[in-house]
């Protein structure tokens, strides 16, 4: 089976490093800075759908600086790298092991993505990617459509697990079973509406999902 994650809130624990760094891109361009709250909401979209959220009377200009901003303030804050939730490359590993194919499906840009696949050393886990700046922003389920043209399955032979209602949302937008995750951005009452398999509180108990609605290696 194809089991595809999103990246940020899923995988790593980037929401305060995301957090901080929005904050201060809007200071950077003389905006007052968004609420914690107001930048958790827009985790797991494509930086530009992000900021016309955040900043819907900003000009073309303002929202390209504050892109800008942001790029650069997440650049060198990534000069100390996330944590990965607990359990996360210990059950990749097994995932692996059992011949399920993994992939990313992520509101990170390409060359965000291809950063921190390389200091984390994680490349070898995922078979395929795709990033918001090279496809459609979440909730757009493009990115999930072109991985499934990409494994030749149909969407109902893949998995899609994610922390936002917009991983959610295009999953079930093209029938594409979901597992949520408790742990990350968006609360679990928001994550329900898109009728999850389950909504997981801990990334080690995805492995038993999995277990009892498939035979992972299939």
């Amino acid at each position: 089976m194809v089991v595809i994650f999103d990246w940020d809130g899923t995988l790593i624990d980037s929401a305060g490093k995301i957090v901080a760094c929005m904050q201060q891109a809007a200071r950077d361009a003389d905006l007052p800075p968004p609420s914690d709250a107001e930048v958790r909401n827009i985790i797991g979209l494509g930086l530009d759908l992000a900021i016309h959220q955040l900043f819907p009377e900003a000009s073309v200009t303002t929202r390209g600086a504050l892109r800008e901003h942001y790029s650069r303030n997440f650049i060198a804050a990534d000069q100390t790298p996330c944590e990965f939730f607990p359990g996360v490359t210990e059950l990749l590993s097994s995932l692996k092991a059992q011949g399920a194919v993994l992939a990313v499906a992520t509101g990170k840009s390409r060359k965000g993505l291809l950063r921190v696949l390389g200091n984390s050393g994680f490349e070898h886990f995922f078979a395929a990617t795709r990033c918001a700046d090279e496809t459609a922003s979440k909730p757009d389920p493009l990115m999930l459509h072109e991985l499934c043209e990409e494994f030749r399955i149909s969407p109902e032979e893949a998995v899609m697990v994610g922390d936002t209602e917009y991983d959610l949302e295009m999953a079930k937008r093209i029938a594409m079973p979901s597992v949520g995750v408790s742990y990350g951005a968006h609360a679990p009452e928001r994550l329900a509406q898109w009728e999850p398999l389950q909504i997981i509180d801990a990334f080690g108990e995805l492995e038993g999902v999995l277990g009892r609605h498939y035979s992972i290696a299939q």
